[in-house]
């Protein structure tokens, strides 16, 4: 293969991702006016459009190292590399730079879109019959492997691989297109769905213990899960460049290029249709407090997430709303005391979540939180706030306990007492662990693995059910 050029695909190829996918959440999240300004809807006018108005940062793409290696080695035997992709040439060229790899770029320039039979044809016109090798992973590939000296395949399907083989004698193959459901159960969070065990609060607050209840307020946790997993998927998309910034966050399925993302319109169309079709099993009242949900969380990833204290309420009404949805589900009446509780409850598990973002970009020495508002100097202000909501709602609770309610749902209402000191030390200890950086992100996902939290929880239950049977 000496003298040849070595020939490299971008999206899928050089990349785990694709550009004008990125391009299009990227656009979604930062400027979704620019989609009003689009004068084709052709493909190469369109990526050209996305290609000027899209600030990605190259330097962040999830590259494959398996293919880099590849041209690393081709170019330490005196070879030359170019790279031929249907993604803009002004985003090619911006690759190529960040790279060094590259002796030429050929990419689609606004009117011919460089892909399949056209780049196979282009690549002719450059180079001639047989006179390249190609690196591609895609069966529009195919008529580029026809004409090329060597097919190499990258993450190929079994199908895709026999079909090159037989278009060309000489296939080398790398990577594997197995993927596994592990990564597909990651991008959904189901260990997020225990948050959806708040519909069953109404159900216990009210002390409805019965079938019927019991299964109303399953269904309506089934649907938050299903509404939820579409959720989080949409917050990936959009989140893409932040998340890879995020020592954390940058190993989420699409942002790491684990998954690729247009598999994720199917995921997120599929998680919301089936938890918006079990919906209405359970009345259309239940379907339109599903639908807010919905419509808010989607609003705080768009842009709710970005306005400070904004954010906070929008989240502990997040966590309030699924109260909600399970009183209407179960038709039990809501009462001032557990309305109250929750809103403070919930708005200091939403300022600790703000805290542990804050402690960890300290210790990362960040000035500004990527794709929030905050700043490192805000920290004092958001622990004075967690630990002033989380008291407020202890308070909360103790005056409940002397209310009339109370007396006509439990026979000894004073063993209660000592639910307000367990919460108060849970609460407490919970900002301090936060201040010292021991904090998950999410308060709530790190209380479901530790220890002394689910002993508290323990404890709060076992003083309940002693002061309704005593």
């Amino acid at each position: 293969m000496k003298g040849l050029y070595l020939v490299v695909d971008l999206d899928q190829t050089l990349l785990k991702t694709d550009i004008l996918f990125e391009c299009f959440w990227f656009s979604w999240r930062q400027a979704p006016r620019t989609w009003l300004s689009i004068h084709s809807w052709k493909l190469a006018p369109l990526k050209r459009h996305l290609a000027t108005t899209c600030q990605l940062d190259v330097g962040t793409l999830p590259y494959n190292p398996e293919v880099i290696k590849y041209i690393q080695t081709w170019k330490a035997a005196g070879g030359k590399a170019a790279l031929a992709t249907a993604t803009d040439q002004l985003l090619a060229e911006k690759v190529a730079a960040h790279l060094g790899l590259f002796d030429a770029v050929y990419g689609s320039n606004g009117q011919v879109n460089l892909k399949g039979t056209a780049k196979a044809q282009f690549l002719l016109k450059q180079f001639g019959e047989k006179q390249f090798v190609y690196i591609g992973d895609a069966a529009a590939d195919l008529p580029i492997w026809a004409v090329a000296a060597k097919a190499i395949t990258v993450n190929a399907p079994p199908w895709l691989r026999q079909k090159v083989e037989q278009l060309n004698p000489h296939v080398e193959h790398l990577g594997s297109a197995k993927r596994s459901i592990k990564l597909y159960l990651k991008e959904i969070r189901p260990h997020q769905w225990v948050k959806n065990s708040l519909v069953f609060v109404p159900m216990l607050a009210a002390h409805q213990f019965n079938l019927p209840t019991f299964w109303s307020s399953l269904v309506a946790a089934v649907a938050f899960s299903l509404t939820a997993s579409s959720v989080y998927v949409l917050n990936d998309l959009l989140d893409l460049q932040a998340d890879r910034a995020h020592p954390r966050k940058r190993h989420r399925p699409f942002a790491a290029g684990d998954l690729p993302l247009a598999h994720g319109l199917w995921m997120l169309f599929i998680f919301l249709g089936a938890g918006m079709a079990i919906a209405p099993t359970l009345g259309w009242p239940f379907l339109g407090i599903l639908l807010a949900y919905y419509a808010l969380t989607t609003a705080y990833s768009f842009f709710l997430k970005r306005r400070i204290v904004i954010d906070i309420c929008t989240l502990a009404g997040l966590y309030t709303i699924r109260i909600f949805a399970g009183a209407v589900a179960t038709g039990i009446s809501l009462s001032v005391w557990l309305l109250a509780f929750s809103m403070f409850f919930f708005f200091c598990l939403a300022t600790v979540k703000r805290q542990a973002e804050l402690v960890d970009q300290q210790r990362r020495n960040e000035l500004k939180t990527k794709g929030r508002g905050y700043h490192t100097e805000d920290l004092p202000i958001i622990t004075m706030m967690a630990l002033s909501a989380g008291y407020v709602s202890v308070l909360v609770l103790a005056l409940y306990i002397n209310s009339p309610q109370v007396r006509l749902l439990y026979t000894r209402p004073q063993v209660l007492w000592g639910g307000c000191a367990v919460l108060l030390y849970w609460l407490t200890r919970t900002v301090f662990l936060t201040h010292r950086g021991l904090m998950h992100y999410d308060p709530i996902v790190y209380a479901i693995k530790d220890r002394q939290s689910q002993l508290c929880f323990l404890i709060c239950l076992g003083l309940f059910i002693l002061g309704k049977s005593l």
